[in-house]
């Protein structure tokens, strides 16, 4: 027999999950001690983000800040793999939840992970200069050290499509006033204004910011976690997601790929051949 009392299973029953993130009992509700009859009407969501993930209620500064990163990135249209699969989900008859989770679930280091590399990549580089490198060398430091160890692309800088992506400029800008303004260091964007100045350096030719590398700068600054930036950025584009699997709900089309039916792809292989005689399993 057991030894335990009922109070010590009843603990082993609770500790079983252990959060600090929402506590409740029936008829109350507690985000990080806050009531939800007190946040409601009285935050914004990106302070409620700010609030579940941080444990602590940001500044009215902080809160638009991060509320512009979000709102920069929740939509590129469906050349954006995520939003051209939520598309064509929703025509696969299956509800709005199983397209916008087809699409979320192709966030990945490619389509989606660039802000938390970027993130890292900013850390990487102030590790360099709190050990007393100058910006410029510890840029460059830590641009090598990036090269070599992910290739020669740079996370979030250069942009298949915009030549110049004009989301990142407002971005910024945004960042310099908060800067001015004390709500945040400004050292961000400072790195990664001089990795554009090294990249051109080196390769002889701009290749400006893209959202990635402006949002990355808002979260560093805010202090978010790099992992973090990538969670932030599918919240994000979940809005986009949203957005475009109900408009597609409501379009109609049954089965529709990513190209149009009278389009075919190239085909590389073998050329057309009879099936020989003399081979086979039955």
């Amino acid at each position: 027999m057991s030894d335990k009392t009922v109070k010590d299973i009843e603990n082993e029953v609770s500790d079983w999950w252990k959060t600090s993130i929402i506590d409740m009992e029936p008829g109350k509700i507690h985000f990080s001690g806050y009531a939800i009859e007190d946040l409601i009407g009285n935050i914004s969501f990106p302070g409620m983000i700010w609030l579940m993930t941080r444990g602590e209620l940001p500044s009215k500064g902080q809160a638009a800040l991060l509320e512009a990163a979000l709102v920069a990135a929740v939509d590129h249209g469906p050349q954006a793999p995520s939003i051209a699969i939520a598309r064509m989900a929703a025509t696969c008859g299956v509800g709005l939840n199983n397209a916008m989770a087809s699409a979320v679930n192709v966030l990945g280091d490619v389509h989606g992970g660039a802000g938390e590399q970027a993130v890292g990549l900013y850390h990487d580089i102030a590790a360099r200069m709190d050990s007393g490198a100058s910006l410029a060398d510890a840029t460059a430091a830590g641009l090598d050290h990036q090269i070599a160890e992910h290739g020669k692309h740079i996370p979030g800088f250069g942009h298949r499509f915009h030549p110049l992506d004009p989301r990142a400029p407002r971005l910024l800008s945004l960042v310099e006033k908060a800067a001015a303004e004390g709500i945040v260091s400004g050292r961000f964007g400072q790195i990664a204004s001089q990795i554009e100045e090294t990249l051109l350096q080196r390769k002889g030719k701009r290749i400006p910011m893209n959202i990635d590398g402006a949002t990355a700068v808002i979260y560093a600054e805010l202090g978010f976690a790099a992992p973090l930036a990538r969670g932030l950025f599918c919240l994000s584009r979940s809005v986009g997601i949203l957005a475009h699997a109900w408009e597609q709900t409501n379009q109609g089309g049954r089965n529709k790929g990513p190209i149009p039916r009278r389009l075919m792809w190239n085909y590389g292989g073998p050329e057309r051949r009879p099936f020989p005689k003399d081979v086979g399993d039955q």
